[in-house]
């Protein structure tokens, strides 16, 4: 049909996503407008900046108040909140029934869009589960990808190997039926379908001809699940009882096949692993974090036994704190129909009030008994949270090792570029310390980190000699300047990314006026103060303080713990050196060359006392007889 010119009438544009976009003509409400016309019902609010791009995904009980508060508030203490308000140009909203409603919505949004400013949760997908087809006497198979098609899933279970024997035994001892036949009412009258193999050595009861009821059918099938889930004892009890009656019948041959049944499904007893003496099931959350990466462990105990571990990678974490991380796992985790519930969940932190009333909620609706979501902070569901932290802390090292190989430079001198606001990555940095005591045999060390590994080779000593006491800034300056005359001097291509003091302003303020006096103006100087670790730079008043999960402040730590370990080793040295020198020099006829020739030929005092006169006739200066006083005389 031809289009009218004169119909003014336009259709909404729709964007790959298959959402409806307005037509560059259409009038269109400004973001201060949309502000003022927010109800006053729960709901979930999207930010978007000016392409269009949803960046942040929220849910609030009253969305005037929670959407108005980002605009008249400051700075709520997030990583991410000054760069999110500089970047909002649109919203958009979703009035919801209630919050809990809301927290589903918010759940399933975040999903689609993947903000930018919202923490991500993702499955890294490598656990089976385990379906019960949706069908008259179902088949349960395993399975890594879950789906909404009427099938139940329990899972992820931990070891895919040991759970296909398991699922193997199981199968046969319940007799669950391993083919797809479509089987109906009438495929069975019509006897559509022959019995196979699997009926005829005993590992099926035949379904497909009749043979076996739904009811005793659906009784086998529960027997299974809940054996996968560490509950054998059910199965057990019946597999004895069809053991005595093959017995009394004189079915012996058919009876010793059930008895290796209940011994093989008792050995899947064996292989739980007891964590706690309660029979009871529960769920324990544990988080480790470094800069914006995390991974949480799930140990999943059922009737206390761990029956697997569990995890999801979380990217962007900076954009939440901790309560908000929890809110946002726990919905995610169990939201949906794949993670069954368990009476209790017990997590590191507590969730904020609201929040926990919301999940439970929704919880006990979908469990349909009561749950209890807590924070232990001692005995055994401590130590079980423990646990699940420890994995979660291997499961991290080995996301981040993975990371490292597939990055150029490492993660954690991307960090310290973007904290210091450097131009580029410091590959090479060097940390100065100083060490002395009550001013005697004042020192200092340099350590040097290369592409964030040490380089010990290029380590350095420095013993102080322009400064009388113990002056730190003095000192500072003297060895900095030594440092970097040599360096430009005689090799400049080994001047370093970034220069680090351990010390605070002083010392910091010190480095800086020589590196200045050196013409080495770009060459960036902080400090790393011990009692807060904060970073300190030269000239300004207010250190900047980086969380204890940043691996930029985990790299800063290691290289002042290094550079104060070889000061202090050079320090420890030096004075042992020192008491020798001392003790050799109150002996008659030894000054403190002869003393000096004896500590470089022997190295230490306990050497010397163990060498021979003719050794010590080798120092020049000494004879045998001269030996053979000084060795009377040290052991007198």
């Amino acid at each position: 049909m031809p289009t009218d010119p004169s119909d003014k009438t336009t259709q909404p544009s729709v964007d790959p996503t298959g959402e409806p976009s307005a037509q560059p003509d259409e009038p269109t409400l400004s973001l201060e407008e949309k502000l003022k016309l927010l109800p006053t019902e729960p709901g979930v609010y999207l930010f978007k900046d000016k392409s269009g791009k949803t960046i942040y995904v929220g849910k609030a009980k009253v969305l005037r108040n929670r959407v108005r508060s980002y605009f008249t508030k400051g700075d709520d203490g997030r990583w991410q909140y000054r760069d999110l308000i500089a970047r909002i140009a649109d919203l958009e909203i979703i009035v919801t029934a209630n919050e809990l409603e809301a927290l589903i919505v918010e759940a399933n949004m975040i999903r689609r869009h993947r903000p930018r400013f919202n923490m991500e949760v993702r499955d890294p997908g490598s656990y089976p589960y385990l379906k019960v087809t949706k069908e008259r006497f179902p088949r349960v198979f395993l399975t890594r990808k879950p789906r909404q098609d009427g099938s139940k899933y329990y899972g992820p279970l931990s070891n895919v190997t040991e759970m296909k024997d398991t699922l193997r035994t199981l199968r046969k001892a319940t007799r669950i039926r391993t083919c797809n036949l479509k089987i109906t009412p009438a495929s069975v009258k019509q006897k559509k379908h022959k019995v196979c193999l699997e009926f005829h050595i005993g590992n099926c009861d035949g379904p497909c001809e009749g043979r076996v009821s739904e009811s005793e059918y659906d009784d086998g099938l529960k027997l299974l699940v809940n054996a996968v889930h560490g509950k054998q004892a059910p199965l057990i009890e019946m597999l004895e009882e069809r053991m005595r009656d093959l017995a009394q019948n004189l079915k012996y041959e058919q009876a010793a096949k059930v008895r290796d049944q209940i011994q093989r499904t008792k050995q899947l007893t064996i292989r739980q692993t007891v964590l706690t003496r309660e029979l009871i099931d529960r769920d324990a959350f544990a988080v480790a974090q470094e800069d914006e990466d995390g991974v949480v462990a799930v140990l999943r105990m059922r009737e206390g036994k761990i029956i697997g571990r569990h995890h999801v990678n979380l990217s962007r974490m900076k954009a939440a704190g901790r309560a908000a991380v929890w809110m946002r796992v726990l919905s995610d985790y169990y939201l949906g129909e794949v993670h069954e519930v368990p009476s209790e969940i017990l997590i590191p932190e507590a969730l904020d009030a609201e929040d926990e009333e919301l999940l439970l909620t929704y919880l006990e609706e979908k469990r349909g008994r009561k749950v209890k979501i807590l924070v232990p902070q001692r005995g055994e569901k401590f130590r079980q949270v423990h646990l699940a932290g420890t994995n979660a802390k291997l499961l991290l090292g080995e996301r981040l090792l993975a990371k490292a190989k597939a990055e150029r430079i490492p993660h954690s001198l991307l960090m310290l570029e973007e904290h210091l606001k450097l131009d580029h990555p410091p590959l090479s940095i060097e940390c100065f310390d100083n060490s002395n005591l009550f001013g005697q045999q004042p020192v200092a060390a340099m350590v040097r980190f290369e592409d964030g590994r040490p380089a010990k080779k290029e380590y350095r000593h420095f013993k102080i000699k322009t400064v009388v006491g113990s002056d730190d800034f003095k000192s500072m300056e003297e060895v900095v300047g030594r440092r970097y005359r040599r360096l430009l001097r005689e090799d400049r291509e080994k001047l370093p990314d970034l220069v680090l003091i351990d010390g605070g302003r002083g010392q910091v303020n010190a480095a800086r006026r020589i590196v200045d006096e050196l013409g080495l103006r770009d060459l960036p100087v902080v400090g790393l103060a011990k009692r807060l670790e904060e970073i300190v730079f030269p000239g300004t008043a207010e250190p900047i303080t980086l969380p204890k999960t940043s691996s930029a402040l985990k790299l800063l730590m290691q290289l002042r713990d290094e550079a104060h370990r070889f000061a202090i080793t050079y320090h420890r040295s030096l004075r042992n050196k020192a008491s020798v020198s001392s003790t050799l020099e109150g002996i008659p006829g030894i000054g403190e060359t002869k003393a000096k020739a004896l500590l470089r030929h022997f190295g230490s005092l306990k050497r010397l006392k163990d060498a021979t006169p003719q050794q010590i006739a080798e120092v020049p200066g000494f004879s045998v007889k001269a030996g053979e006083k000084l060795l009377q005389q040290l052991n007198e």
